[in-house]
């Protein structure tokens, strides 16, 4: 302990929970330590978040054998039900993001539709000002080319010239105007 410094670790923080003066707090902290390595291997806090939220491997056998399947992802820690749906709305996006790109949508095509939208010039999106018009169109375009076709916020702030918590305001100021307005990226066909 103290013997290299790291950037990410906070020892005065740590040892604040085992005691105000350092010295009997890192006795307690050690102590505590040797403590959890006398219990061994504890095989309720191994394995993955779904092994353990079944009760192990051995119930996730058995349920298998009972033609459960579970449904699981390293990344995402919750439920079989919960991480279907969180894969089921990631698949969405996705292929919504790649039939735009099938369609030719790019953020040419966007900046067109958000400034017809707008009753302005598609350039106008990418030049500065603060015009009701543009930001509108602006928050559009910003909401579509995030949201519907998956460009990275850096790629429009680079775009845009502008920061990237800059292009996360009409972000959202573009969803609450398409949402109002019933806005959508492709028109309906009449």
């Amino acid at each position: 302990m103290d013997k290299k410094k790291r950037e990410w670790q906070d020892t005065d923080y740590v040892l604040g929970y085992f005691g105000k003066n350092r010295h009997q707090a890192r006795k307690k902290y050690y102590a505590y330590i040797e403590e959890g390595v006398n219990q061994g291997r504890r095989y309720d806090l191994t394995g993955g978040g779904l092994i353990r939220s079944s009760g192990g491997w051995s119930e996730l056998k058995e349920a298998r054998h009972k033609g459960i399947h579970v449904k699981s992802d390293e990344r995402i820690l919750g439920d079989s039900e919960f991480v279907a749906r969180i894969l089921s709305e990631s698949s969405e996006k996705f292929e919504r993001h790649y039939e735009l790109r099938r369609k030719g949508y790019d953020l040419i095509k966007i900046a067109d539709r958000a400034a017809g939208v707008c009753g302005i010039e598609a350039k106008e999106i990418f030049s500065g000002g603060k015009q009701k018009g543009k930001v509108k169109a602006r928050s559009l375009f910003c909401y579509w080319a995030s949201r519907e076709l998956g460009v990275t916020l850096s790629e429009l702030s680079r775009r845009l010239g502008i920061s990237v918590p800059g292009v996360c305001y009409p972000v959202e100021r573009g969803e609450i105007i398409a949402r109002e307005n019933n806005y959508q990226l492709i028109e309906e066909e009449s």
